[in-house]
């Protein structure tokens, strides 16, 4: 009987230890299965995350892919006009170049033609219409030989223009037509005014300006003749006719001066010879003017 009671009791034990074995089972079981909706639900949200990233990923790299390949046609395209630019750039400047080529063809044969007739006006010798007519002739697209021989041949017929102009007024002054020599010597002038004979065209030009009463026209020109150096020849009678012009206009003290100057410089010249005399007569005539300024009665007013 004691057996049979220890074997009950050892049952109930067993059956309430398999009882709080199967609560604490069932209470394991349920939290496994709050812990698996947990893990469920973050596991949901975490591929909603993961679908949003990578959603915004491809949205992302979509616009990124976009915008380089807007670039890559924007830089493309600025390439291309760039290069359509320069191309139609290098188009005109042909263009231009062949305008003007064309131009330059056209030139140099119209200055060809006028260069024949121009140089047969040089054979010919026609020193006036190869002098009037150079100006045109020297903005005609020559070459440069035909530059150059047209230059010198032009200096030189101005120069044979300029003598023959000057030996002409020559012959009028000494035929006393100071008028007319006056015209040629300005005429021998203008056509060559940097000629070796110049000053001594200036030195006519002066003395038939005297002969014309015109001496502060020719006081102007002897004064040129002394000052100048290309022919040093002429500066004593330039220095003396200075004198003269000067005396003729009342100008005493220039005259004066102009001939203590003649005689310092060229003491054994006939002109200096000349010049003592007249320089005492110019003192005088300008010590008689002084006393006689000084002399004249003041006005009361």
């Amino acid at each position: 009987m004691r057996d049979v009671d220890d074997e009950v009791r050892q049952i109930k034990k067993e059956i309430v230890e398999s009882r709080g074995l199967i609560i604490k089972t069932n209470n394991l079981v349920n939290a496994l299965g709050a812990d698996i909706k947990s893990i469920a639900k973050r596991q949901a949200g975490y591929e909603r995350r993961l679908n949003w990233n990578s959603g915004v990923a491809i949205a992302v790299i979509g616009v990124l892919s976009f915008v380089g390949l807007k670039l890559y046609f924007d830089a493309q395209t600025g390439a291309m006009r760039s290069d359509k630019l320069a191309a139609e750039t290098a188009a005109e400047e042909l263009r231009n170049d062949l305008g003007d080529e064309v131009r330059r063809a056209s030139d140099r044969g119209t200055a060809a033609a006028k260069a024949a007739k121009y140089y047969d006006l040089i054979r010919a010798r026609k020193r006036t219409e190869v002098v009037r007519d150079y100006p045109a002739m020297a903005k005609e697209a020559l070459s440069p030989a035909e530059a150059a021989v047209f230059r010198d041949f032009e200096q030189q017929f101005r120069q044979d223009l300029s003598l023959e102009a000057y030996q002409k007024g020559l012959a009028l002054a000494e035929g006393k037509k100071h008028a007319e020599a006056i015209k040629r010597f300005e005429e021998a002038l203008e056509r060559h005014p940097n000629g070796s004979h110049i000053p001594a065209v200036k030195q006519s030009l002066a003395l038939s300006l005297r002969r014309e009463k015109r001496s502060a026209e020719a006081l102007v020109y002897a004064q040129q003749v002394a000052d100048q150096t290309t022919d040093v020849a002429l500066q004593a009678d330039g220095w003396w006719l200075v004198a003269l012009c000067a005396r003729d206009i009342g100008d005493l003290d220039t005259a004066r001066d102009a001939l203590k100057l003649l005689i310092k410089k060229w003491p054994r010249s006939a002109l200096s010879r000349d010049a003592r005399p007249l320089l005492r007569e110019v003192t005088r005539e300008a010590y008689l003017g002084k006393k006689a300024a000084t002399a004249a009665p003041v006005s009361v007013p």
